[in-house]
């Protein structure tokens, strides 16, 4: 792949189309200013990162990762768009400089497909149709859609959101950039070629949109003609997921400690690991000397550090790796190749957080109601699409919002219109509606 290919400011919908500017930002700089002044941008604000919503202590939410994510993207971006440019002086005073605003951009994006309730919703839309009441529809839809459906994931749904012409739209989505949206696409395959584990980026009804952006940018296929799409990431996608899996991994930790779920010595041994000896000395010598003596501070600190650490990681890695990033042989995530004190380090957070941390009695409170809102907004609103003539579906289906197509004649469109509505919703709008569906809170007058 070539770079200067892979970094292009065409953007979908307006391939024809070169509106006049009047002011100096670039077009990737509009990317991030369209997501920032939208609706499902500012609904991320509502939506459970990991822990409940914040009472008295302030964790994060979907919108305070996408910021950090965006943030540390950027800086990602920056830092290898300045290497790579001494590396091949022909790229610079070329689009490729801005790479670091489209990752920044890209950061903000990748979480606002995501539904209510974190992954408990996720796997609430999806065992409705493979354990639950939906598995009715199998034979009623095409093959592609239930791969489709049964495997939702907010990834893909995030590519739809920005891409999906809804209705009352003059064009597909947010008209963004090809690359901004190549960025986003942590697995660039359709469902049918997810494998075991389940992760792809496009639902079937944005197959040619992903197709159209991947080849005018010269990313790889690897399928032939007639096979599931699947193509190799475009590679800032490498350096977006690297800013999602430092920022949720060390935030989560952090977060931890504030809640009790981790102690300040569990915290600061997970923190400090990152380091070698030396380095943890001259940061226990600086707390005494510089009197920190509050642990949240320490905390704060060590959490700056790990993650300035393995920002640098990640940019060597993928500097080192770029002939293979650009040719499609590179394998696994930027953290999965990082130098082995620190991906060591991180694989001992993994470990921890997934013993202490998302298997905690706050976390599975969410989890387990979260589950049981959105089981239920499921099974009624499905219902509704399936069965529109009744009365009661009537009156479900009104209180669509007018953008989803759920009167459409098509089941496949008012399937999908339903998971539309379903998974743009807050936390607390998906309790709201599942309260007033099953009578437990009436509208006041």
């Amino acid at each position: 792949m070539d770079w200067k290919q892979l970094i292009s400011n065409k953007r979908l919908g307006q391939e024809e189309f070169h509106p006049m500017r009047h002011d100096d930002r670039s077009e990737f700089k509009r990317d991030g200013d369209r997501l920032i002044y939208s609706a499902p941008f500012r609904r991320l604000q509502n939506k459970t990162q990991v822990f409940p919503l914040p009472g008295s202590i302030f964790v994060h939410n979907r919108l305070t990762h996408s910021l950090e994510v965006s943030s540390l993207g950027k800086s990602l971006g920056d830092d290898v768009a300045r290497r790579l440019i001494d590396k091949h002086p022909e790229l610079r005073d070329t689009l490729f400089e801005e790479i670091g605003t489209i990752v920044q951009t890209a950061g903000l994006a990748h979480d606002m497909g995501n539904p209510p309730f974190g992954h408990s919703g996720e796997k609430a839309i999806q065992t409705y149709f493979t354990e639950g009441e939906g598995s009715f529809l199998q034979p009623k839809v095409s093959s592609e859609f239930w791969n489709d459906i049964t495997r939702f994931e907010g990834n893909a749904n995030a590519f739809r959101l920005l891409t999906h012409r809804f209705l009352g739209r003059r064009v597909g989505g947010f008209v963004m950039t090809y690359p901004t949206l190549a960025a986003i696409v942590k697995y660039p395959y359709a469902s049918s070629a997810a494998g075991t584990h389940g992760k792809f980026g496009f639902f079937t009804s944005e197959a040619k949109i992903y197709q159209q952006i991947a080849d005018e940018l010269g990313v790889f296929r690897l399928s032939n003609e007639g096979e599931p799409l699947r193509y190799v990431r475009h590679p800032l996608a490498y350096l977006m997921e690297a800013a999602d899996d430092i920022c949720y991994e060390i935030m989560d930790i952090e977060d931890s400690h504030k809640l009790k779920i981790l102690t300040y010595d569990e915290t600061a041994e997970l923190l400090l690991g990152f380091f070698d000896r030396e380095t943890q000395s001259a940061i226990r010598r600086r707390f005494h000397e510089e009197g920190v003596t509050d642990q949240n501070e320490q905390v704060v600190y060590l959490r700056a550090r790990a993650v300035g650490l393995l920002e640098m990681e990640c940019v060597k890695t993928f500097v080192d790796n770029e002939d293979d990033i650009l040719n499609g042989s590179f394998k696994g995530s930027l953290i999965d190749n990082i130098a082995y004190p620190q991906r060591m380090a991180y694989k001992r957070c993994a470990e921890i957080s997934y013993k202490k941390i998302y298997r905690s009695k706050p976390v599975l409170d969410v989890e387990l109601s979260g589950y049981k809102i959105m089981e239920t907004l499921m099974q009624t609103l499905i219902g509704a699409a399936v069965h529109p003539e009744k009365y009661h579906s009537q009156q479900l289906i009104g209180r669509v919002s007018s953008q989803y197509d759920i009167q459409s004649e098509n089941l496949e469109t008012r399937i999908m219109a339903v998971l539309d509505y379903i998974s743009g919703m807050t936390d607390i709008y998906a309790l709201d509606i599942y309260q007033k569906i099953n009578g437990i809170s009436l509208p006041l007058v």
